[in-house]
């Protein structure tokens, strides 16, 4: 438990963005790490910043129990389950802090690395990101997995966005109101940041094991998040179906040349039932991935064109003034938490 401070006028304010869903085993000790981190920082006033994402356990009862007792805890409710990027977003738009640090909920990013990325960010830098050097307890499929989509969407962004770094990582002020300034859906938050550029430096860390409870991203979510980062932030995949195109149909006028090279040179004539259906199929191919692709941008300017706000949220908790943002959300009830509160 963080031991209630009152703050301090001229002392810097640290937020300390935690997304959660479903983290009913591991929140306890969350904020125990957290309170822990807080008591040894000694020239920061600090907000903790918890967005409950839509949970089904009893995340969002816990986390409002710990409001209750401590008034630098504050709690943003989801009116239902949003996505973990949305979640990030939400934190970043109620954030008052002069520093703004996004760390998930499962411990395997330690608390006690914020000190040095605090550090960097006292020499100048506006971005400090985590880099992993090491992952245990994940499997060989998603270690893999993860090397290979980092190193695909490098090769294929507009934007260079650092190798083997999660959203784990601290902002200034300055990079936190960009970030604001970008209203798009489908929000790929560590490659936003790479594109607002200003002075980022890596920070090396050995990522932990998950202290509890189970990933909240299986392959499905992490192939849409894939997806997310690769179309967010380049158009290389409409230049490959452009290049796929021109390809079959280079193939094609090879295949018309044969043909009409046999017929006038030869007596034979071209025969194959298997060759034609092969080569209709694989331009059928191209032409439905190629369509498949450009229905992913469509879909997304889709999106966008509807303007439906960001996230909803149904509650806002433990802020003593409306959040900078809170009107993305037009559903707002805005609660100051209150000593033995727990509901």
């Amino acid at each position: 438990m963080i031991n209630p401070v009152a703050p301090a006028e001229g002392i810097p304010l640290l937020s300390v963005i935690v997304p959660c869903y479903n983290e009913e085993q591991v929140i306890g000790e969350t904020i125990r790490r957290l309170g822990a981190f807080c008591t040894e920082l000694e020239s920061f006033d600090v907000e903790l910043i918890f967005v409950d994402d839509g949970s089904r356990d009893r995340t969002r009862d816990l986390l409002m129990q710990f409001a209750a007792a401590d008034p630098r805890i504050k709690l943003i409710c989801f009116a239902r389950n949003f996505g973990h990027q949305i979640a990030v977003t939400a934190g970043i738009d109620s954030a008052n802090g002069d520093a703004v640090v996004l760390i998930d909920a499962d411990l395997q990013d330690p608390p006690e690395v914020i000190r040095q990325m605090i550090a960097k960010w006292q020499e100048g830098y506006d971005v400090v990101y985590g880099t992993r050097t090491e992952r245990p307890g994940e499997s060989v499929f998603k270690l893999a997995a993860a090397r290979g989509f980092y190193r695909l969407l490098d090769r294929l962004s507009d934007v260079p966005i650092p190798l083997d770094t999660g959203d784990f990582r601290l902002m200034g002020r300055n990079v936190v109101d960009a970030l604001r300034a970008m209203p798009e859906r489908d929000r790929f938050v560590r490659g936003m940041v790479s594109w607002v550029g200003f002075r980022q430096v890596a920070l090396p860390y050995r990522r932990a094991e998950r202290f509890a409870g189970e990933s909240k991203y299986p392959l499905r979510k992490m192939l849409r998040f894939a997806t997310d980062g690769i179309l967010s932030f380049s158009t290389k995949p409409l230049q490959l179906s452009i290049g796929l195109g021109i390809f079959s149909a280079f193939l094609a006028l090879l295949g018309m040349l044969y043909a009409v090279l046999i017929r006038l040179f030869t007596d034979n004539w071209v025969e194959g039932w298997a060759a034609i259906m092969v080569a209709v199929l694989f331009i059928g191919g191209i032409q439905l991935i190629s369509i498949g692709v450009v229905g992913e941008y469509v879909g997304r300017i889709y999106g966008e064109i509807k303007k439906r706000p960001l996230y909803i949220v149904s509650k806002y908790y433990g802020f003593d003034k409306s959040p900078p943002f809170m009107t993305r959300s037009p559903v707002v009830r805005l609660e100051p938490a209150k000593k033995g509160d727990g509901r």
